[in-house]
């Protein structure tokens, strides 16, 4: 008996405690969380995480299963991002135009066609590596 009230005070501690910034980290952040224009959120991940849900902007979720969401599943999964690309700059190159590494593709060239900023593929990209 002990142990499960020392074992949920624990919980309560760890949930209470946790900030939205490690909410948002290997998963699809919260859309109350991305829409709260009278408290925005303020860290890059949970930043990049809003952008890539964003119909306007990334609307990764259409295409890809990201943890959290109701998911496409036309393209790969968004999963071990880390390990699949651990050179940053690779990731980048995708997000700025996709069609270098596969001209068939469907994939937006959000940089190339500027529908993000390189600040804001920066953001995307500092979330993805939380996958």
């Amino acid at each position: 008996m002990r142990i499960a009230v020392l074992a949920s005070v624990i919980l309560a501690i760890g949930i209470l405690g946790t900030t939205a910034p490690s909410r948002a980290a290997g998963q699809a952040p919260d859309s109350r969380t991305c829409n709260d224009t009278a408290n925005p959120p303020k860290d890059a991940v949970t930043q990049g995480g809003c952008l890539a849900m964003a119909r306007t902007k990334g609307n990764c979720q259409a295409c890809h299963f990201v943890a959290g969401t109701a998911s496409g599943n036309i393209a790969p999964p968004l999963v071990s991002m880390a390990q699949r690309f651990p050179d940053k700059s690779r990731l980048r190159a995708q997000l700025e135009d996709p069609r270098q590494f596969n001209p068939h593709t469907v994939m937006p060239p959000y940089g190339k066609h500027q529908i993000m900023s390189t600040e804001e593929i920066d953001k995307v990209i500092a979330w993805l590596m939380t996958l």
